[in-house]
């Protein structure tokens, strides 16, 4: 189907008429200079109004095809499907002090693995919309929810320890995803919001923060906010020689968000442990999402552009005959 997409620049169609209606004659400065040999000079004068109207007509054409570029013509393909799940999901990724530590398989900080993996999971997520927390003693909003998920890995990947600082508000970091739920809501609707998932992923317990974890669980629930806990972190060991691995997750807060929320509490002690918890979670949340359709259009501005340039030529020509 034919189609301009501005079809409001054919209003410039007049516009030489209407300056040429209003431009002022020049008014004619001291005398005259009289040449009795005038007409040999200019030559036969059968020729010039011919030469005058033919340039007019080109210069026309020429306003005409430039407009016509200017409106874009456009041919409309067919609608095609866009395959799409519909889920909203926003990663919270702990960054305090203690993420920093080697007890992951292959000698690997937490952080490093959970990049790697993490970074996996959104480059899976076609057609979702991926939020980006960093937290540690304060949130930050590294990317709202969008489905550009190329700049979403980019900017997980330059996460490093101790840019949030080096303590774990977990509390704030749920309050910061419910306002950037309640902001998206704003701009898209209520009506066509999918079904939200956050994702915590932490190696300790909450010990900074304005929001208590309790208190900003029972606020996502009310928001509809459904939220799945993941504890980093190498398994407890108990030896003759003391305790080992990470003694500091509070798995019973985490499980408790996930409680409140209707989330699930998933315990990550390597990458391979990790990479089977988003599996699950894309098992748990295959939300579908609303049918979108793609018209495909070919741009076909290049050829009144292309004649108008070719018009130029003898219009050029016509002028320099003149002159």
């Amino acid at each position: 189907m034919f189609h301009f997409a501005w079809p409001w620049m054919a209003l410039l169609l007049p516009l030489p008429w209407v300056l040429y209606r209003v431009r002022r004659p020049a008014e004619p400065r001291g005398a005259a200079l009289y040449l009795p040999f005038t007409a040999d000079v200019a030559g036969t004068g059968a020729g010039a109004p011919t030469a005058s109207r033919a340039n007019m007509a080109l210069l026309g054409c020429i306003w005409v095809l430039l407009v016509l570029a200017a409106m874009r013509p456009q041919w409309l393909g067919a609608p095609l499907p866009l395959a799409t799940s519909g889920r909203q999901i926003i990663l919270a990724i702990d960054c305090s002090g203690s993420m920093a530590t080697r007890d992951m398989a292959g000698g690997e900080s937490r952080l490093q693995v959970v990049q790697r993996v993490a970074g996996q999971f959104i480059d899976a997520r076609k057609g979702d919309q991926i939020g980006l927390i960093l937290f540690g003693t304060r949130p930050y909003l590294q990317a709202p929810l969008t489905t550009d998920l190329a700049t979403v890995h980019r900017f997980l990947d330059q996460a490093v320890v101790g840019i949030a600082g080096p303590e774990t508000a977990i509390g704030d970091a749920i309050g910061l995803a419910i306002k950037t739920l309640r902001e998206n809501d704003r701009h898209i609707g209520v009506g066509h919001r999918r079904q939200p998932v956050m994702i915590l992923l932490t190696d300790g317990g909450n010990n900074t923060g304005v929001l208590p974890p309790i208190e900003a669980a029972r606020l996502a629930a009310q928001t509809g906010l459904r939220i799945f806990t993941i504890g980093v972190g190498a398994a407890v060991h108990r030896t003759f020689f003391g305790v080992s691995g990470n003694t500091s997750l509070n798995v019973k807060l985490l499980k408790r968000i996930a409680r409140i929320t209707g989330g699930e509490y998933f315990r990550a002690t390597d990458p391979d442990a990790l990479s089977a918890v988003y599996r699950k979670i894309n098992r748990l949340e295959p939300v579908a999402g609303d049918k979108q359709w793609l018209r495909p259009a070919a741009e076909w501005f290049a050829l009144p552009l292309s004649l108008a340039l070719l018009l130029s030529l003898p219009a050029a020509w016509l002028m320099a005959q003149r002159g």
